[in-house]
């Protein structure tokens, strides 16, 4: 098993990128192997670790395609339809109420 190379936070060649910075640049990693990876120094914790890859070898993003979006669509829309009354609450359901905020609360206003 080989290890990879670790080189300091911001200190990281040229050529080389995470994948964050490989995405703002409309490229993907195209599954080539990591081949290095930075470390942040976190006081009392361990350090964040981020792979890089390499710039030369990665590919174009793929095109999002039209059923693609209807489904991202259609995902977005159930996040934000509220399963007690129905409506689309115009935001996304918080996880911890698990309903809209109204509905959250009509049950507090009845007691």
């Amino acid at each position: 098993m080989t290890t990879l190379p670790v080189y300091p936070w911001r200190l990281a060649p040229d050529g080389l990128a995470t994948l964050r910075q490989l995405r703002a640049m409309g490229l993907r990693p195209g599954g080539q192997p990591v081949v290095a990876q930075i470390e942040r120094p976190r006081r009392r914790r361990r350090p964040l670790v981020a792979f890089l890859y390499r710039i030369d070898q990665a590919k174009p993003v793929r095109p999002m395609t039209p059923a693609k979006w209807a489904a991202l669509a259609k995902a977005n829309a159930a996040r934000r339809t509220c399963p007690a009354c129905g409506r689309d609450a115009g935001y996304t359901l918080p996880t911890s109420l698990g309903v809209c905020v109204p509905c959250a609360d009509a049950p507090a206003l009845a007691a």
